[in-house]
């Protein structure tokens, strides 16, 4: 069974009380944000250095994973912040461990 995962990065970064936020979806998370910390994907990510995944959810069913990532991205930076502050009110970086095993 594939998993989907609905992702949010961010370079940790408040300019003028807004941090860079970013939403996607991939079916390979680890593969998906070692791409974004070597900055291998260009856009919005490389542009704003969006390093840290601070949020994730999974499913199987990848019509759910579509509109989940298109619901988020239509919410405010108020709204996902509140859904990254609910799972992980300290902004860790959740790859940590996942992106040192990659490259080990």
């Amino acid at each position: 069974m594939r998993q989907y995962y609905v992702y949010i990065m961010t370079n940790g970064v408040m300019t003028n009380g807004v941090r860079a936020l970013f939403v996607g979806m991939t079916n390979d998370l680890m593969l998906q944000i070692h791409q974004h910390k070597e900055k291998l994907v260009a856009g919005y990510t490389r542009k704003n250095g969006c390093t840290m995944l601070v949020y994730y959810e999974a499913t199987n069913d990848i019509v759910a994973a579509m509109s989940r990532e298109r619901q988020l991205k239509r919410w405010s930076n108020r709204q996902k912040i509140a859904l990254v502050e609910s799972s992980n009110p300290q902004w860790s970086d959740l790859s940590v461990d996942w992106y040192e095993a990659k490259t080990s």
